[in-house]
């Protein structure tokens, strides 16, 4: 897990978005940062914490490698449901599966009392 990767960078490589292709990098930082948010609401990561460019790294958000390796899925799915959904509803509906159980992991990861 290389944690001085930039996270724009690093969705954009799963998104299948070329590294020095920027033509939508506000629209995906848009959603990165919104995930973000969601992120803080779970009780991941810092209050406000915002990409602006391809700077940021993992590191700047957290250097907790158990919460990185659980958040860049969960990031990654999210962004790609609001920037390039699938064309299959079925697919969708997946991925929607798949990105409900990640929150429900995530809080788990910050809140195992649950699991009691």
């Amino acid at each position: 897990m290389e944690l001085s990767e930039s996270i724009l960078t690093s969705i954009k490589k799963m998104l299948g978005i070329e590294e020095d292709y920027t033509h939508f990098d506000p629209d995906i930082i848009m959603h990165i940062n919104s995930v973000f948010m969601t992120l803080f609401q779970l009780g991941i990561g810092p209050k406000g914490f915002n990409i602006v460019d391809d700077e940021a790294t993992w590191s700047d958000y957290t250097t907790n490698v158990d919460i990185l390796q659980a958040i860049k899925p969960y990031i990654y799915a999210k962004v790609r449901l609001a920037f390039d959904p699938p064309s299959s509803g079925t697919l969708v509906e997946l991925m929607k599966q798949q990105v409900a159980e990640m929150e429900w992991r995530l809080n788990v990861m910050v809140d195992p009392t649950e699991m009691e």
